[in-house]
């Protein structure tokens, strides 16, 4: 395999601006290329961070902006910098190979490579506008000049990748992209990232929590699309429908923390519920460890990275049908989306906890280990490189 010199476009990472699961995706997926011999530089928001740092074999080409205004005004004069930013790194280093931008704050500096430069490129879709609004169109102007950077995306792409079956419908149901260019490759992660040794019953303790309770957690941003508010309202049902004490731990922000809070309230099931907000990664491995399962409400999941997490801690799921990765019964629970339908699920969980759910936890780290590791992500990610037309 010839080595390649490797242009990724994305407004976050691990080391610059970091805001969700496409941080860890593109830094990951970056880092294994490397390791497989070629020269990756991600061209990214330098937020805090120094222009130019090589991590772990992958150049981070970091890119000041003026970030005011809204996120319209944000990505154009991002793009405008990356530009800048790649033209002098490819004078400096020598022209590259393959152009990847991920979802769709970079797609004018794709579109300005292509058409200035003559260079095709490859978009990775991470989620929808339509999914982030659950499932819904939004005509505001921002969600219109969005949905339009998304389909322009996929239209001027040489290849596409999308990193579920069911994430892939949605797309092209949204924005028509041909079969012919279009790899269906999934999320991934470094087996052993989340698994920690930890003494579950103190860090229940720490929370007020009886050691021998048991946690179910949520991870992810707070907001419609994740569906954190249909699992407040099961959790009645899964308090009403057992005797264990359960209580619920939520980890991560977003505008719908509040709503939940109050809702927990009004619900009757404050003392139950744990909203800890945004927390290091300490904090979130500690709880991946020490959950007895975790739950995935979503209304829209283009994908479902905290799954993996969740596996790589050998840890059940329960999740709606929505996560296309989960297959009932076997490495986790799906349900319907609605909240009668996901306290089903916890409950059928919870009453396993000394039989079939650990080994759901356990068939799930199987995949962690195969399906989904990098080494073969990145693999197949090189194969849709070499369709570029």
């Amino acid at each position: 395999m010839e080595s390649m010199r490797i242009a990724m476009f994305s407004w976050e990472s691990l080391h610059s601006a970091k805001v969700g699961g496409l941080a860890p995706h593109v830094t990951e997926l970056s880092e294994q290329l490397a390791k497989l011999g070629h020269e990756v530089h991600i061209f990214t928001r330098s937020a805090w961070y120094r222009d130019y740092d090589e991590i772990n074999g992958v150049h981070y080409q970091r890119c000041s902006f003026d970030e005011s205004g809204d996120i319209i005004a944000q990505m154009n004069k991002m793009c405008d910098a990356m530009y800048s930013r790649f033209i002098q790194v490819s004078k400096d280093f020598g022209d590259f190979d393959v152009i990847h931008g991920h979802d769709w704050h970079p797609v004018n500096v794709l579109n300005r490579i292509k058409y200035e430069l003559g260079k095709q490129y490859v978009m990775t879709y991470h989620s929808t506008e339509w999914g982030r609004n659950g499932n819904v169109h939004v005509n505001s102007p921002t969600a219109l000049d969005v949905s339009h950077r998304e389909w322009l995306g996929g239209y001027d792409s040489s290849q596409v990748i999308i990193t579920s079956d069911n994430f892939k419908k949605e797309v092209q149901d949204l924005y028509s992209i041909p079969d012919y260019k279009i790899s269906v490759i999934p999320n991934g992660i470094s087996p052993g990232k989340m698994e920690k040794d930890v003494d579950a019953g103190s860090i229940k303790k720490e929370y007020g929590i009886h050691p021998y309770s048991p946690v179910i957690l949520f991870t992810g941003r707070m907001h419609y699309q994740k569906g954190p508010d249909m699992l407040v309202r099961a959790i009645p049902k899964v308090l009403d429908g057992n005797n264990w004490g359960a209580h619920f731990v939520f980890i991560g922000e977003g505008e719908m923390r509040p709503y939940c809070q109050n809702l927990a309230n009004d619900l009757n099931i404050g003392n139950s519920c744990h909203f800890l907000g945004y927390s290091s990664d300490d904090v979130l491995k500690d709880w991946t460890n020490a959950c007895d399962m975790t739950c995935v409400p979503s209304r829209n999941e283009p994908f479902g990275i905290v799954v993996l997490e969740s596996w790589d801690a050998t840890k059940a799921v329960v999740a709606t049908d929505a996560v296309n990765i989960v297959d009932n019964f076997q490495n986790g629970i799906l349900s319907y989306r609605n909240p009668e339908s996901i306290a089903w699920g916890i409950n059928y969980a919870l009453d396993g906890l000394d039989s079939r759910t650990p080994g759901m936890g356990s068939n799930g780290k199987k995949l962690v280990k195969t399906k989904f590791s990098w080494d073969t992500i990145a693999k197949n990610t090189v194969d849709a490189y070499n369709k570029i037309e």
